[in-house]
């Protein structure tokens, strides 16, 4: 099949190699347009705009996907079929129309569950145990349209939501492939997604991912491992923000000097580590990252306070 393959950030390149590397097609790429980055805020391409320009495949960078000029050349492409993967804009129902077999998405979660932006944090935030990908034909209504295929993948104990989608991004890539071959072959028929189980997963903003010691370490626990790598987990610490990497459990038989327990957000230092209570047991804190310094190990960050004989508390 022509394909045109619609995506924009790290997360959707195996998708892309996958069907570059498939019997497939690849005739053109939808991306995001170009956007400022970094400190210099200089003007960078999406990693899909990348990897397409190293292949030699038209860059197609709507601002707009009902804009004129895009839709008279994706009709002059005429694409069989669109996959998209963590392309970050609704494909409007003029688009929809175009390609004979639609747009086919894959997205990260086991469909109806965490509908959305945000699949792989939402399903590392709530504890689940067990998350995946689905495939599936783009309708107006948000990722709700019947499915084409569906992968799980185990949530381990200490995956960050990089780390599972790391694997996810790979595995649901080989799943993509597969959906369109079975297309093309008349082998697969979509199935409407179930009514029961849905959930909704939006985009997590920085104000969410502040940490609220007050939470049982565990919901602490899969707060910043959710956030990690983006938007980042943080607190306060005398009204300077410091951004937090995974923490871990602190052992048995911690989080109390004397009869004094530990308050929430109270840090602890304890020979080469750093704690941190909770509204529950204590964690040690991993990496942080004041405002305006480099990532370090907790405890160094902690050796350079000045605390005046203060209990050092995150807020």
């Amino acid at each position: 099949m022509r394909l045109v393959f619609a995506g924009t950030p790290e997360t959707a390149v195996p998708s892309l190699d996958a069907l570059l590397k498939s019997r497939h097609e690849v005739v053109a790429v939808i991306t995001r347009p170009d956007a400022k980055a970094g400190r210099g805020l200089k003007v960078g391409h999406s990693p899909i705009a990348q990897r397409a320009a190293d292949a030699g495949i038209e860059i197609l960078r709507p601002a707009r996907l009902t804009g004129e000029e895009f839709l008279a050349r994706l009709g002059q492409i005429a694409p069989d079929c669109c996959p998209v993967t963590a392309y970050g804009a609704i494909i409007p129902q003029v688009a929809l129309d175009v390609p004979a077999r639609g747009w086919v998405n894959l997205h990260f979660s086991v469909l109806p569950a965490w509908r959305g932006a945000a699949p792989v944090q939402h399903a590392i935030l709530h504890g689940d145990d067990v998350t995946g990908a689905t495939t599936f034909q783009i309708v107006r209504e948000l990722d709700a349209g019947p499915v084409y295929g569906v992968l799980t993948e185990a949530i381990r104990p200490a995956d960050t939501a990089g780390d599972l989608l790391d694997r996810l991004s790979v595995a649901g890539a080989e799943l993509l492939v597969a959906t369109l071959d079975g297309l093309e072959a008349g082998e697969i028929e979509a199935r409407d997604q179930p009514a029961d189980g849905v959930s909704l997963a939006p985009k997590i903003t920085a104000a969410d991912a502040r940490v609220n010691w007050r939470n049982p370490a565990a919901a602490i626990d899969r707060l910043i491992r959710a956030c990690t790598p983006e938007p980042g987990a943080w607190s306060e610490l005398g009204g300077v923000r410091v951004k937090l990497w995974p923490v871990a459990a602190a052992g048995e038989n911690i989080g109390a000097i004397g009869d004094h327990l530990l308050a929430p957000g109270e840090l602890r230092p304890e020979r080469d580590r750093i704690l941190a209570g909770t509204g529950t047991t204590p964690v040690q804190l991993g990496d942080v990252q004041a405002h305006g310094k480099r990532r370090m190990r907790a405890a160094d960050w902690v050796r350079g306070l000045r605390i005046d004989g203060q209990p050092a508390v995150l807020s």
